[in-house]
């Protein structure tokens, strides 16, 4: 029969001499074990709080400039509608106004194509030279090096003046090849001529004849149209100057009429953009921030950053701006006159429907929207200057989640400290137990070899 298993300690006292070692360790141990876990799990709350807020705001800041983009505009007071968009496109900017314009466009600007002579393949050979291609007033050089051909000719073009809106391509016609270049820019004395090299020799104003090279179809010319019987040119068919605040696009030859009209919903639609851009912000900061009430009334678990002082004032640098009165002295100084209010009991903000309409069709004071939140004293502007110190690289925000970092690494290095003092400590007390139940059992061992030997002497007393 197998031995029975016994405690590595008590055998000599019969104490549980392992509970003891634990119970003194832990003794130690939970106090400053109690303050770590309690540090650590604030520490960490609080570093995936201030990421939240950073994310959040980085999101809200994203919002505000996609709203006061200038190659996208917002907040325009008038758009522009066109009876026939495959005639006319238009778009009314800032300085729109209300009218309706016919428009009758007769030609639309072309570019200049031309074409080198023919050539047998891609692959003839083209002597090596200076190429200078030549569109109006500005003059391009290429250099085209040794064992040239058609081909390399091409890419050499695109690879030194793609950019300047000038692009090369080889098309054949069945009987040989030519080196064809087209321009991206539009109007009259835009025509390309090439020179510099015999073979590739192009004279823009001339014809593409037989063999020879020039003009494929007609010079380049100018777009020509009336806008309510005024004739006009422009040698692009993108017209922005022919109508106050309104970009024209002549689509086709034809007749359409434009109309510019109050833009009540457009202008809606990026208002209600910004309150609800501005709204998420505050419900991130507000639930990181303050803690919310059960269903009894009583106050639920305190948020990460309960108390923050940089959450507090990033809540009261925003409403702040909120208040400020627009530059320039217009009608519209305030967002409560477009229906833009706060609600007392969360701090966000509503737009009232019924009064924004009336503030725009009503009152006229969509013309002032724009200025009110766009442009470089507007409301968008001076909140993203004003979130700046939170959201910077090297701001608020960042220097606090370094300070997070540090806090962390300490606390890992404490944890480190208890575990080797704590490991310590029980080798240390297990070693004194297992010499003190070893001296025990000692102890006991002579006890009862004493108590045996007058025992025997007693025995040994009463037999004489």
């Amino acid at each position: 029969m197998a031995s029975p298993i016994l405690p590595a300690l008590g055998l000599g006292s019969g104490l549980d001499t392992s509970a003891i070692v634990k119970a003194l360790v832990d003794a130690e141990k939970t106090p400053k074990q109690s303050q770590i876990d309690r540090q650590t799990k604030s520490n960490t709350a609080t570093i995936s709080a201030i990421g939240s807020l950073k994310s959040a705001l980085a999101a809200y800041k994203t919002a505000l400039e996609k709203l006061n983009s200038t190659t996208s505009p917002q907040f325009l007071a008038y758009n522009a509608t066109s009876a026939d968009e495959k005639t006319v496109k238009a778009t009314a900017g800032n300085g729109a106004v209300g009218g309706m314009y016919n428009v009758k466009v007769t030609e639309l600007a072309t570019a200049s194509k031309v074409a080198s002579q023919r050539f047998g393949s891609s692959a003839d050979a083209i002597s090596e030279g200076v190429l200078t291609i030549s569109q109006g007033d500005q003059d391009y050089t290429v250099e085209i090096g040794p064992n040239a051909t058609l081909q390399s000719v091409r890419d050499t073009i695109n690879g030194q003046v793609n950019n300047k809106g000038i692009m090369a391509n080889i098309i054949n016609d069945g009987t040989g090849s030519r080196l064809v270049l087209t321009s991206t820019n539009t109007g009259l004395d835009s025509d390309i001529s090439v020179d510099g090299i015999p073979e590739l020799k192009i004279d823009g104003t001339q014809q593409m004849s037989g063999t020879g090279a020039g003009f494929i179809t007609a010079l380049a010319k100018d777009a020509i149209f009336e806008v309510d019987g005024m004739k006009l040119t422009s040698k692009s068919n993108k017209v922005e100057n022919a109508v106050s605040g309104l970009t024209i696009d002549l689509v086709a030859k034809g007749e359409t009429t434009v109309t510019v009209g109050t833009n009540t919903e457009g202008l809606k639609k990026s208002v209600q953009s910004f309150v609800d851009a501005y709204n998420t912000l505050v419900k991130t900061v507000t639930s990181l921030s303050q803690a919310t009430k059960n269903a009894d009334g009583t106050m639920g678990t305190a948020p990460a950053l309960s108390g923050d002082s940089a959450a507090r004032n990033m809540l009261k640098t925003l409403r702040d701006q909120l208040v400020v009165p627009a530059a320039g002295g217009g009608n519209l100084q305030v967002l409560s006159q477009l229906g833009i209010n706060t609600v007392q009991e969360t701090g966000l903000l509503e737009l009232d429907s019924t009064k924004f309409t009336k503030a725009v069709e009503v009152q006229k004071l969509g013309g002032g929207i724009q200025a009110l939140f766009g442009g470089d004293d507007g409301l968008l502007t001076r909140m993203t200057s004003a979130l700046d110190p939170y959201s910077k690289s090297g701001g608020l925000l960042d220097d606090r989640s370094k300070i997070l970092e540090q806090a962390k690494k300490s606390l890992t290095l404490q944890q480190s400290s208890l575990d080797a003092r704590v490991t310590a400590m029980t080798a240390s007390l297990t070693k004194k137990y297992n010499t003190m139940d070893t001296l025990v059992g000692k102890l006991n061992a002579q006890r009862d070899n004493i108590t045996s030997i007058f025992e025997a002497m007693a025995a040994q007393s009463k037999s004489s």
